[in-house]
Order: structure tokens, then C-alpha cells, then sequence
């Protein structure tokens, strides 16, 4: 029950992802939430759209993953290595708001909670 739950924020959370990068790049609300200045957003408006379509396969696995536990656990493997790198590389706040998030979910899923 609580792995579920978590599954379907993380998913939720990924498909929000989605629509910041590939629809919402250039506005204040996408350029606000990733720290961005308007001449950035405007230069690597498509680089940030094929960012999103990812985020979405990770939402759409996610969701697969409420009717099957090892493909829930496979995507929130993924989402939980794409937070340590983006960390490492990008943002430390990506740390917490994707990869503890995922490993979560993985010990809730893991105990069967």
C-alpha cells in the first residue's frame, strides 16, 4: 500500500517533470524550478523537450509498475540512478527530490508495505 502510493507520486512527480520541460521551458514557472535564465531556456529549449519525453517514459513505467512489482522496481532503480547523477552533475536538490524519493519507495517495496 505505501510503496503504491509512493510509486504513483514519483510518477505523478515525473509526468510534472514532462510538462516543465517540454511545454513550459521558457516561462517564469520552468525557469524558476530549474534555475534558469530566459536566454538559457530560449537556447536549449530542445534539449530540455527530449529531457521531458524521458522523464515521461519513467512516469509511464512507474504506472506500469502499480500492476507489476519488478517493473516498478526497475523504473525506480532508473529513477533512482538518473537523481544520483543529476546530483552529482546538476543540482544537488535533485538528490532529494528524485532520488531519495526512489530509494524509498524501493524499501517500502522491498518490505512489502
Amino acid at each position: 500500500m505505501i510503496g503504491n502510493v509512493l510509486i504513483a507520486a514519483i510518477a505523478a512527480l515525473h509526468a510534472y517533470i514532462l510538462v516543465l520541460e517540454m511545454f513550459l521551458w521558457t516561462t517564469p514557472r520552468a525557469r524558476r524550478a530549474f534555475g534558469t535564465t530566459a536566454e538559457f531556456a530560449a537556447a536549449t529549449r530542445t534539449l530540455a523537450g527530449n529531457q521531458g519525453l524521458y522523464n515521461g517514459f519513467l512516469a509511464a513505467g512507474l504506472v506500469w509498475g502499480l500492476w507489476r512489482m519488478d517493473v516498478a522496481v526497475f523504473f525506480l532503480a532508473c529513477v533512482l540512478v538518473a537523481g544520483v547523477y543529476g546530483a552529482a552533475t546538476a543540482s544537488r536538490k535533485i538528490l532529494f527530490i528524485q532520488a531519495v524519493p526512489a530509494a524509498l519507495a524501493l524499501v517500502a517495496v522491498g518490505l512489502g508495505i
